[in-house]
């Protein structure tokens, strides 16, 4: 994983960031059916923890939120102290133990991992069997347009097929897919390898 540009963490802290995963983000993994109520809860890129005080309105039974940066930890801990934040990189999970996770959530981050391949091989690892997982994620081709845009400066960009290969590869079905303006969000099923894959993929 890698750290913000100055410009991009500025962007991901202001209200207007935290008005689209209130009435986007959030509303489409509750749309899609994704478990929280009742569940252990992993959030990878939790930020500064807004992420967070949206999944526990859902009641989780354990919300644990993990981002790259010290500076997003530590505003997630003053935004909920009572919450569990962990600095980590997402491509090596070392502190989060095998299969003890229910459900994922992945807001918009893995444009930021360089070894976001294994970032994916993880969140399959720490998923208990049949555990579920919220991804959202931009096409390269956006991701291209924004860093033209605003220099943002991201470390790394792929196509959706790539994106869901990849999915495919380390074991997750897709049970429900939404592609719109360039974005693409999923909710996976973690499976034992060779189980039922998928075959459309979104256009890109």
């Amino acid at each position: 994983m890698t750290r913000l540009s100055d410009r991009e963490f500025r962007a991901m802290n202001n209200p207007m960031r935290q008005a689209f995963q209130r009435l986007v983000e959030f509303p489409l993994l509750q749309w899609f059916g994704v478990p929280v109520t009742g569940r252990d809860v992993l959030e990878v890129g939790c930020g500064s923890g807004y992420g967070a005080q949206l999944l526990r309105t859902l009641s989780p039974q354990a919300y644990m939120g993990l981002d790259f940066m010290p500076e997003q930890v530590s505003l997630a801990h003053k935004r909920l102290p009572e919450a569990t934040f962990i600095v980590q990189d997402a491509a090596d999970m070392k502190d989060i133990p095998s299969s003890s996770q229910d459900t994922v959530v992945v807001f918009g981050v893995l444009h930021h991992i360089l070894e976001w391949r294994e970032a994916i091989s993880e969140i399959a690892r720490v998923l208990r069997p049949g555990g579920d997982v919220f991804l959202e994620e931009p096409d390269g081709s956006i991701i291209s347009l924004f860093d033209g845009l605003f220099h943002w400066g991201h470390p790394v960009t792929f196509r959706l097929s790539e994106l869901e290969d990849s999915l495919t590869t380390s074991g997750f079905r897709i049970v429900r897919r939404l592609c719109a303006l360039g974005f693409g969000i999923y909710r996976l099923q973690s499976l034992p390898v060779g189980s039922g894959q998928f075959q459309e993929t979104c256009s890109g």
